[in-house]
């Protein structure tokens, strides 16, 4: 079914430079988004490799299912990070915990070069491994990508002797053990690497970050030539979930990767206060993130304003205030971290939200919003910026038909919802 109405504004992973987020939609560039980061960030790029993106540069990230790059780039928005280990590939600063070998270049690493260290026991033991200091005693995420080098259990933490860590099964992608207060995840690169991350959730843990090579579950392991794991990229944000890799190469104090934010988009003739439709396909960074993120459409002020919430408990909220009064909102128990497609439709007295292709919830009491002008990835008054995930936003001046709603806010195809949701298909 052919739209009745093409959209005003159009955003898809494309085109930008420094400073901009080309709009495909309208032509004349009213619909750029300005964009702002004060420094270099990596990105994941169509290789399935880390690449390091200049200041103020968007990134195009590249989705991976099972390893391997799926579908379409899109733009990611992170907030302000700093990694506080001082030196996150060389790990020859780093201190040696029980008896191991270290060794530097060994394989091609996840960014695509032969620096990757290899880790492996001398000696029948446990908790075998390195760590290096950087404390806290507040919530806390490592990172590190591994790879099994005849060895299969990783062990990533904060403490090896406390036992403040989670252990890493490569052989079977699973968190084979927790420690108290910690949580595990895995994530599968390209090339037999993973991404492991370690989070602790309570205050009273600190220690220092440890990366060490195991047998089992329990965290003992079997000298055996020079079998063991292969490690690169460390990682230590005092925050309770990992972002995107932040290399240091022996900054004391760490490395900051500067908050990223996306605004000014569109003008009064881009946008109808009477009626329209505002759709968004993109993702929270993740469940963990404890504030809720913003995109808006508004006259610049907290007064008239259409806006998409991917709230703080996993979360979608849609929400209309027309002249300083609530006419619509809605809430939907759908997980914020997983790529969506949420819409929200406008008009007189009638008002709905869809998310992928499922009206959801319709109010047939309420008043449009006036003075429509622009665009933010944000909340009205600059806060709550987005960070997360942008597949593709539209902006319609029209309030189309339920039929027609559904069809913009639903997936193509199996293969497409699949691909989009980063869902592996056996």
């Amino acid at each position: 079914m052919a739209l009745s109405e093409n959209p005003n504004l159009a955003l898809i992973p494309s085109g930008y430079k420094a400073g901009k987020i080309y709009s495909v939609l309208p032509t004349n560039g009213v619909g750029d988004f300005n964009f702002a980061r004060g420094s270099v960030a990596t990105r994941i790029n169509s290789s399935g490799l880390i690449e390091e993106v200049a200041s103020n540069v968007p990134r195009l990230n590249y989705p991976m299912i099972d390893g391997v790059v799926k579908g379409c780039p899109h733009h990611i928005l992170e907030p302000q990070r700093t990694q506080r280990i001082q030196y996150s590939e060389d790990f020859s600063y780093w201190t040696i915990g029980g008896s191991v070998t270290v060794t530097d270049n060994q394989a091609i690493s996840p960014d695509g070069t032969l620096n990757a260290t290899l880790i492996y026991p001398l000696s029948n033991s446990s908790n075998v491994g390195l760590y290096t200091s950087s404390s806290s005693s507040t919530i806390g995420t490592v990172s590190c990508f591994v790879k099994s080098s005849g060895k299969d259990f990783a062990l990533l933490g904060t403490d090896n002797n406390a036992n403040y860590y989670c252990v890493f099964d490569l052989a079977n992608e699973t968190v084979v053990y927790e420690a108290t207060n910690y949580e595990g995840k895995i994530e599968k690169y390209p090339n037999g690497w993973y991404r492991i991350s370690s989070t602790y959730v309570s205050s009273t843990a600190q220690g220092f970050p440890f990366i060490g090579v195991a047998d089992n579950s329990g965290g003992t392991v079997i000298a055996d030539s020079d079998n063991g794991i292969l490690i690169f990229g460390m990682q230590y944000e005092h925050e309770a979930f990992k972002t995107s890799y932040i290399p240091n190469y022996g900054t004391s104090g760490g490395v900051t990767r500067s908050a990223e934010t996306a605004n000014g988009s569109g003008s009064a003739a881009t946008f109808n206060s009477e009626q329209g439709v505002l759709m968004f396909e993109g993702s929270a960074l993740d469940e963990s993130d404890t504030n809720y993120r913003a995109l808006s459409l508004s006259d610049g002020t907290s007064s008239n304003r259409v806006q998409i919430w991917l709230w703080n408990d996993g979360t979608i909220f849609t929400y209309i205030v027309a002249q300083g009064s609530t006419s619509y909102t809605r809430f939907d128990n759908v997980n914020s971290s997983n790529i969506n497609k949420i819409l929200i439709s406008y008009k007189q007295n009638k008002f709905s939200t869809f998310i992928n292709g499922i009206k959801t919830f319709s109010d047939v009491i309420g008043n449009t919003p006036t003075g429509l002008n622009n665009i933010r990835f944000s909340d009205t008054n600059s806060s709550a910026d987005f960070y997360g995930n942008i597949k593709q936003l539209q902006y319609f001046d029209t309030a189309l038909t339920d039929s027609e709603l559904e069809k913009i806010s639903s997936w193509v195809s199996f293969q497409e919802m699949a691909e989009g949701q980063l869902y592996t298909i056996e």
